[in-house]
């Protein structure tokens, strides 16, 4: 529980962050496009090497990298928008995945890797999950005027004589460094809803960035303190239990924040 609850908060204070600046972008799915496009890099790390974190890993970081790739070079060399060429990509790649646990694995293997375990959380992966946190902080921090910037106004950032691309490829090696981080304790299906649901909550109580950035990692934080104890007490998953909790902030956001439902309707009636 103590591993469980130290990798958990871990990925709340840098996945969710990473959530805020996809939502700028108007890119929230993106982000659940990756999580699944990582999963045949995982199969692959499986098939060879088993449950070994290390290779698991540096599959699923290969597999969205090429995604990635391969869905921008659709999108230059065809007519397709990038998110539709990214949504043929990793439907493909989620399916594939599947299959390869499937045919080399048992059915618990696949749920593990679809669903996670967060209560098996190890040394390594520990360490593992506190690396990407530490270092996606750090990036995030070091390259922070550049990252807002390119998301809100790359021309500027392209004439100012840098390149927007670099922090562009930066950003998205950075979300699919979290993603596959988060794979083990939240599964490849779960993990974006750390990233996405508190990230969207945030943006309901505040205006300013900065104070986006630090809701949404509160509220991360909150749902894996609040979904690890009560998966405990009620035996349910944990890594789904978490994305449960997540969701109750967004909906407590919904109808209480100043920019939800309830304020607005008293704006109205005093208006």
């Amino acid at each position: 529980m103590r591993r469980a609850l130290i990798g958990a908060l871990a990925l709340a204070l840098s996945s969710a962050p990473l959530g805020v600046l996809l939502t700028l972008r108007r890119m929230s799915l993106f982000g659940d496009a990756l999580s699944h496009a990582v999963l045949p890099g995982v199969a692959i790390g499986f098939i060879l090497f088993g449950l070994s974190l290390p290779a698991l890993s540096i599959g699923g970081f290969l597999a969205g990298v090429i995604v990635v790739a391969i869905a921008a070079r659709i999108s230059r060399t065809t007519g397709l928008k990038e998110d539709a060429s990214l949504a043929s990509i990793y439907l493909t790649a989620l399916a594939l995945g599947v299959m390869l646990i499937s045919m080399n694995g048992s059915k618990l293997d696949l749920l593990h890797i679809l669903f996670g375990n967060v209560l098996g959380v190890d040394r390594p992966g520990l360490l593992l999950v506190a690396g990407v946190s530490t270092f996606s902080l750090l990036a995030g921090a070091l390259a922070y005027r550049g990252l807002l910037l390119e998301s809100f106004d790359p021309s500027y950032l392209a004439a100012s004589g840098r390149r927007a691309g670099l922090f562009q490829q930066l950003f998205l090696m950075l979300v699919v460094l979290n993603l596959v981080a988060s794979f083990q304790t939240l599964g490849t299906l779960m993990a974006v809803g750390l990233m996405m649901l508190p990230a969207v909550s945030a943006r309901l109580w505040h205006e300013s960035l900065p104070a986006q950035l630090l809701n949404s990692a509160l509220q991360a934080a909150l749902a894996a303190y609040a979904g690890l104890l009560l998966s405990y007490y009620t035996a349910a998953p944990s890594g789904p239990t978490i994305i449960v909790c997540a969701t109750a902030c967004y909906l407590v956001s919904l109808l209480i924040a100043p920019r939800g439902w309830l304020p607005r309707v008293l704006r109205r009636q005093q208006g």
